[in-house]
């Protein structure tokens, strides 16, 4: 998981920073760690369906409100 770099010798500390950014960035860790920090269940049926329900109902609300 750990990403490791060298720094070349005529590299400036900016570009050095900017290409560890970029390994990080591309080996996904900032984004698996933001997923796991907090804990989520998984949604029942029920309440998928309930959720979609209210969903199609905004957007219809919000369309007939366009033409209005």
């Amino acid at each position: 998981m750990a990403v490791t770099i060298n720094r070349n010798t005529q590299e400036s500390p900016e570009r050095f920073i900017a290409r560890f950014n970029k390994k990080v960035q591309q080996s996904r860790i900032l984004v698996m760690t933001r997923e796991k920090r907090y804990r989520t269940r998984k949604m029942t049926p029920r309440l998928v369906r309930n959720k979609a329900l209210k969903r199609e109902y905004y957007r219809a609300l919000k369309q007939k409100s366009k033409f209005m």
